[in-house]
């Protein structure tokens, strides 16, 4: 008989789950979404698949709007292409009354042939190019200039047209926050953003519609976003006094917290997210409680896209296999990598498996199939044992997923949108060689 390898003993933590109402483990798995089996989703649209849910998309959109809806007379919401810009899922906010915000000539594009009026839709970003800036103009969309290079290009671009560029300017400033935006757009404290508005303002060839800020991403307190709109308050009223000119509108952007976890976090996200009415309390307060008069109130834009969308996506997987690592840890490799899921770099995702288990876990590290050490899905959680085959879910990845997504060794899935009639639509299909080879040259001489 052959010695059998030895491999030292491990002393684990035995979990048997989180207790029930009754002192018994829950079991905790997600094995449907909006009435559709999670094994039969993946069957028929094969594994991995992204699953986006309409009916979550309409209910969170709709519990945003009226949360500012109901303590500002005018508000208007701009979906933010670049966090989902899938033709289907921007309809479905265009369908809800939702405007376009986009970053790039592409996302305007897409916006237009969505069917968005291009007054309808707001040119964020620093990277404009002067075709993009001249089909803004042309379409009379918002343009937030972000830089003076930008500013002085598009005075060059209005002196040679007859449409007057409609303008805002995106501003940065000291709310609070740490890491501090200002790479984007004019500053606040020093006196750059007053110098930008009072060149737009002397120029009679431009037209300053709207003041504009995103003072950074998931922020996780709302009071910041009441300093923010009452600096910009505080430029309106000096803009009325001075050039006796009314701003239109006043643009909170977005980076809005959705409920995801973020990495080194000590409490989940669900438990320390603000919610839609402490952001809309602390925003329609500052604007409300300044200056500005009664009759000159502007329109208050709204871009947010991570809090809208992030809840409504889900990633379909299964597992590949598991394996003990050296000091004895148990790892299980899923089909899901950092090339579907880039935002695990950031977040500790929800990850369920997706059928009933055994109620005993194992603290695991969840690992991705690429063939790069870093594809880690999650460092550390508490997972049963699952085999080969067996399906997993992974929430709130509605988010960036689908625009961030890496096209890196293998290809990418479909996707699907259950409607709110429980009909399964795909909205993207999944990629084949032939995708690419559609796009490829190869020169003669290699042939």
């Amino acid at each position: 008989m052959a010695k059998k390898i030895y491999e030292r003993p491990v002393i684990k933590k035995i979990s048997g789950g989180v207790p029930g109402k009754f002192n018994i483990p829950k079991r905790n798995y997600i094995d449907e979404i909006d009435g559709h089996s999670v094994q039969e989703l993946m069957d028929e649209y094969g594994s991995p698949v992204y699953v986006v849910s309409e009916k979550t998309i309409v209910e969170t959109y709709r519990k945003a709007h009226q949360a500012f809806a109901t303590r500002y007379p005018k508000v208007q919401f701009a979906w933010s292409y670049k966090t989902n810009y899938l033709d289907a899922v921007c309809k479905v906010y265009h369908r809800e009354g939702s405007w376009a915000e986009v970053v790039s000539g592409f996302e305007f594009d897409k916006a237009l042939n969505n069917g968005v009026p291009g007054s309808h839709i707001i040119f964020n970003g620093p990277g404009k190019s002067e075709e993009d800036l001249k089909k803004a103009i042309r379409h009379k969309a918002l343009i937030h200039v972000d830089h003076f290079d930008e500013l002085y290009l598009i005075m060059k671009i209005a002196a040679q047209s007859d449409v007057k560029p409609r303008l805002a300017i995106r501003i940065n400033m000291d709310t609070g926050i740490y890491p501090r935006w200002d790479r984007f757009g004019f500053n606040y404290e020093n006196g750059e953003a007053w110098n930008a508005i009072n060149r737009i303002l002397l120029s009679d060839k431009l037209e300053l519609a709207g003041l504009h800020t995103h003072i950074g991403t998931y922020i996780m307190t709302a009071n910041a976003y009441g300093v923010a709109a009452s600096k910009l308050a505080n430029l309106a009223v000096r803009i009325e006094k001075k050039f006796n000119h009314v701003i239109k509108y006043i643009d909170m952007g977005g980076g809005f917290a959705s409920q995801n976890t973020l990495k080194g976090a000590y409490l989940p996200g669900r438990d320390t997210t603000p919610s839609f009415d402490e952001f809309a309390e602390a925003i329609s307060n500052a604007i409300i409680n300044s200056d500005i008069k009664p009759a000159n109130l502007p329109v208050l834009f709204l871009e947010t896209g991570r809090a809208l969308i992030d809840d409504a996506g889900y990633l379909l997987g299964k597992v590949l296999a598991n394996k003990r690592l050296a000091d004895g840890r148990r790892s299980t490799i899923l089909n899901i990598g950092l090339n579907l899921l880039f935002t695990s770099l950031w977040y500790q995702h929800d990850i369920y498996p997706g059928k009933e288990t055994s109620f005993h876990t194992e603290n695991t590290v969840l690992y991705g199939p690429l063939c790069m050490n870093i594809d880690i899905i999650r460092e550390s959680i508490e997972f049963p044992l699952m085999n080969p085959g067996d399906p997993v879910v992974i929430k709130r990845i509605g988010a960036y997923n689908m625009t961030q997504w890496l096209q890196f060794i293998d290809l990418r899935p479909k996707v699907i949108m259950i409607d709110t009639e429980k009909k399964v639509h795909i909205i993207r299909e999944n990629e084949t060689n032939a995708t690419f080879q559609s796009i490829e040259r190869v020169p003669e001489y290699l042939r």
